[in-house]
């Protein structure tokens, strides 16, 4: 009863504050500035009260995204000082990804002996990444060619913005990228997909060795796994405070009023992405008989994160221990989650296909549907492994301009909402990510949804 006075509660709380906020803004009844700051906060004293009887670490995290916003648009400087914390949960989750992915990974592989499996999940993996994300690319190039955003857009004066100088990528370059000299810098760097690589071939190795070798081996990465997800579960009380912080810098530094500039390329990509969630992943999901219900509540906390750290590595260990709740047996979450993050990121990948042409539009280039396909393909290859890295996907562009000779000035003007972007095109990821797992874990008839 005390959990729905609550609800009830945040409810008028925040309707009180939203009719306040409509009535001032069309100029209908002028209310006071104080009238209007207090009525905001009334109503995320409404949201923590409700959250206080939820107790749930999804609703903090949204209530958090919440109270961020309004301390950045209240106290832009506060705002500003608080990106140490979000700084701080990023460090702490990207701690935990490598030890996590290698441990579940080798136990996933060695623990069953069934190479065979690897295999069957591997190539499976790879066409059903490529035929999504090829999909998404082509309603990314449909969107910005039916809106035209980059069209009549003037050059700026003066850029004071600077993004690091980036030599085209070569095929060469590509391929080595994949594959780990040194595990201990593939881990310092980041790079998820090497680890992958370097795991999924100790599993194999370590499957080949007698049983004897094999145990003590296997019985440490059993426990290193365990520990990590616990490790997780500490890091994240954490999220809430890191979450809102994330939201708080975001618009203490851009404000609220960025929504208005570049508002078409903005709601191009949120329109795109809107229309592959529903045409594509949804019927997916349908056709595979995912339980909605159960998978929306599985991803809700992994997908705020990434919205507000911009980074799909941010999401990966609480999506991974979601999933094995949801009824997918650890290998598969261990072996597609992970491989995912580099070969299907629909929403990066969406995003690039829209900002190339953009940028061609904006310099007022004339080019054919072969010209941008070649462009757009070029980039889902650039594009793998940039999972981790918020907003890496904009050095991506930029190198992908330089060796088709577009000018850069039009990815400084997409940089000042890119954020904006970001959070929608990473929040796309995850969802893309965990529907693939799921897919997959059917495709291996091993996928067994847990009754309440």
């Amino acid at each position: 009863m005390k959990l729905k006075q609550a609800g009830f509660t945040a409810i008028i709380t925040v309707f009180i504050a939203a009719l306040l906020l409509f009535l001032n803004h069309y100029n209908i009844v002028a209310i006071p500035h104080v009238a209007l700051l207090f009525s905001r906060w009334l109503a995320i004293a409404g949201l923590v009260f409700f959250g206080l009887m939820k107790r749930s670490l999804t609703s903090w995290i949204l209530i958090s995204m919440v109270i961020g916003a309004e301390i950045g648009n209240d106290y832009p400087q506060l705002a500003m000082d608080l990106q140490v914390l979000s700084k701080i949960f990023l460090k702490m989750i990207k701690t935990i990804v490598a030890p996590l992915l290698f441990a579940t990974l080798v136990y996933g592989i060695a623990g069953h002996a069934d190479l065979k499996q690897v295999g069957r999940m591997g190539w499976k993996s790879i066409v059903y990444f490529e035929v999504v994300t090829t999909i998404a690319l082509f309603i990314g190039l449909a969107a910005i060619n039916i809106s035209k955003a980059g069209v009549g857009i003037a050059v700026p004066e003066s850029i004071h913005e600077e993004l690091p100088s980036i030599p085209p990528q070569t095929t060469t370059d590509i391929i080595l990228h994949i594959f780990p000299e040194n595990i201990a810098k593939s881990i310092a760097e980041g790079q998820i997909l090497q680890i992958v690589i370097f795991s999924v071939l100790f599993g194999v190795a370590l499957a080949m060795v007698r049983e004897d070798k094999r145990l003590p081996m296997l019985k440490f990465t059993e426990s290193l796994s365990e520990v990590m997800f616990k490790f997780t579960n500490i890091v994240m009380y954490f999220a809430p405070i890191g979450v809102g912080a994330a939201i708080a810098y975001t618009v203490g530094h851009m404000g609220l009023g960025i929504l208005v500039n570049l508002f078409q390329l903005l709601a191009t990509l949120y329109v795109a992405l809107i229309v592959f969630l529903l045409g594509v992943l949804l019927p997916i999901a349908l056709i595979v008989r995912v339980p909605i219900k159960k998978f929306l509540q599985a991803i809700a906390g992994p997908v705020s994160i990434a919205f507000a750290t911009t980074s799909s590595e941010a999401a990966l260990p609480r999506a991974m221990e979601n999933l094995e709740k949801l009824g997918v047996p650890r290998k598969i979450v261990a072996f597609v989650m992970p491989t995912g993050y580099s070969f299907n990121l629909d929403g990066t990948t969406l995003y690039l296909a829209l900002a190339s042409v953009f940028v061609a539009q904006a310099a007022g280039m004339e080019m054919s549907l072969g010209h941008q396909l070649v462009i757009v393909f070029t980039l889902m290859l650039t594009s793998k492994g940039v999972a981790g890295v918020p907003r890496a996907s904009l050095v991506i562009l930029l190198g992908t301009a330089s060796s088709f000779g577009m000018p850069a000035w039009p990815i400084f003007v997409i940089l000042g909402i890119d954020e904006l972007m970001d959070m929608a095109r990473t929040s796309v990821n995850v969802i893309g990510n965990c529907l693939a797992t799921i897919v997959i874990a059917k495709w291996e008839n091993e996928f067994n949804p847990i009754e309440d």
